[in-house]
């Protein structure tokens, strides 16, 4: 399976008298580049998330949002994290005995302390357990939807690689006939120019003609590359940059091909055929 960079998934949960909420969004990126954005409560469950994240995709800029707020009626009144408490206790103890003349935290200071307080009532544990929970759930959600997007991406690249083909297989006889047009062009001039006909003279141009108009080793290449295309997408996984590198092997015989056109209708397959290229390297460089 091929997936695209881009995706979108959002799940909530209700734990306790709080709603649990979670967002995933992410569009193309060189590498894996993960932002979150998290409310205070949940903040010690980012690294959870994160080596979750980190263990399905592999690719992408991605935004994670987390959220829990409170509904319906509070019952479980106010809880004091006392794990938190004797954190701030130990840390505050280090820190007067550096400096003695510093003023202890007051009861204000301590319960405006982010994670000191909260209303759910639930432990960082139990909490963390659901975190992980929708965690799993979204980014199973999200590699879903990346999954469709790459679907559709791999059926417009085949459609772009059979279109190539058909231009490749046109490009590979021009050649023969545009050699023996020139040929003829050749012996007309040089019958005008000179009293006696030098056959080697013509032999050699034209044979000279033959070589630089030769296409066939670009014919070859680029079909072994729309080869080695088909068989990285029926291969799946993590694909892209495998792809883009193609992209730009595909192009340079391309443009090899059109810097050779020895006709008007080379130079069209050169220009149709860079055309599909750069179609296919924007979608190339969507998936992951």
């Amino acid at each position: 399976m091929v997936f695209s960079m881009t995706g979108y998934a959002t799940l909530s949960r209700n734990v306790g008298n709080a709603s649990l909420q979670i967002e995933l969004r992410s569009v193309n990126s060189r590498y894996l580049d993960l932002a979150f954005r998290i409310v205070e409560e949940l903040r010690f469950a980012e690294p959870l998330v994160r080596e979750q994240i980190n263990a399905s995709v592999s690719r992408g800029k991605l935004e994670c949002r987390m959220s829990l707020q409170a509904v319906g009626a509070a019952t479980t009144g106010l809880t004091i994290n006392t794990a938190m408490l004797e954190q701030l206790k130990t840390a505050q103890a280090s820190v007067r005995a550096i400096l003695p003349e510093a003023a202890p935290m007051s009861a204000g200071e301590i319960l405006r302390y982010p994670g000191v307080l909260a209303e759910n009532g639930l432990e960082n544990d139990k909490l963390a357990a659901e975190v992980q929970a929708i965690a799993k759930a979204a980014i199973e959600e999200l590699r879903a939807s990346r999954a469709r997007e790459g679907e559709k991406l791999v059926t417009s690249l085949r459609e772009r690689v059979a279109l190539m083909r058909e231009r490749v297989a046109v490009a590979a006889p021009i050649v023969p006939a545009a050699v023996a047009e020139y040929r003829e062009r050749l012996t007309a001039k040089l019958r005008e120019a000179v009293a006696s006909l030098d056959e080697d003279r013509i032999r050699q141009e034209v044979t000279l003609f033959a070589q630089r108009a030769d296409v066939a080793e670009e014919v070859t290449r680029l079909s072994a590359h729309l080869d080695e295309v088909e068989r990285v997408l029926n291969k799946g996984g993590a694909v892209g940059k495998r792809l883009d590198f193609l992209m730009q092997e595909l192009n340079r015989e391309a443009n090899t091909l059109g810097s050779k056109a020895v006709s008007p209708k080379l130079t069209e397959i050169s220009v149709d055929l860079k055309v599909y290229i750069e179609q296919m390297r924007e979608q190339v460089q969507n998936l992951e």
